[in-house]
């Protein structure tokens, strides 16, 4: 049976229009990180590595003649990235975002039953059929969240800051602290396909 994602983790993919605590656990991800304006093209190019690798995993486990411990078909998780400002922009905030400062790592969770062994061999297979100087940049980590505050932002990423005030009213309610000013997004919808006012955004932050 195929593992839908969307179907059997909805309280990790879609969250409520309005802020809720959750514990997130250890989960494995491909990784890269970056730095700019993540509407300039070389974004698109981490954006891209990521899905190939993703991609390359499903597809050659299905015609794979031996396949990983507790494998079964799956649906390819969505882009998620965690995001903060370089040191110089930390020095200098006047309350404005230059998104030239960003600092960003992007991630694409992976199945459970998928090693860093067989990870790293994906990413050297993937090199010889799709070579691109970004794999090697690549990493395959196991992340936890843990505790965090999060909510379905719906609209234009330049009206986050409306979503995280209520996220950080609710945390105070809560007498929770936020952990740091870093974040993560979740992509719901394809930010290329799709209208500002009709994208669906996960925002994500640490809590203690």
């Amino acid at each position: 049976m195929k593992h839908e994602w969307k179907k059997t983790e909805k309280k990790f993919y879609f969250p409520n229009v309005i802020p809720e605590k959750i514990v997130v656990p250890k989960f494995n991800f491909y990784t890269i990180e970056g730095e700019g304006n993540p509407n300039d093209d070389s974004f698109a190019e981490y954006v891209s590595v990521l899905f190939s690798l993703s991609y390359a995993i499903k597809m050659g486990l299905k015609s794979a003649e031996a396949v990983p411990k507790n494998y079964t078909d799956y649906a390819v998780y969505p882009l998620e990235g965690v995001w903060d400002i370089n040191e110089e922009a930390k020095c200098n905030m006047n309350g404005k975002l230059d998104k030239n400062s960003l600092i960003y790592k992007l991630m694409i969770r992976q199945p459970a039953f998928i090693t860093a062994d067989f990870a790293a061999q994906n990413i050297e297979l993937t090199k010889k059929k799709k070579p691109h100087a970004l794999l090697d940049q690549v990493k395959f980590e196991t992340i936890e969240e843990g505790s965090c505050v999060q909510m379905l932002h719906m609209g234009s990423f330049d009206n986050e800051p409306q979503s995280f005030k209520l996220m950080e009213q609710f945390a105070e309610e809560q007498q929770l602290k936020r952990k740091s000013m870093t974040h993560r997004e979740i992509y719901l919808s394809d930010a290329r396909k799709t209208i500002p006012e009709r994208l669906r955004t996960i925002l994500r932050f640490q809590v203690e």
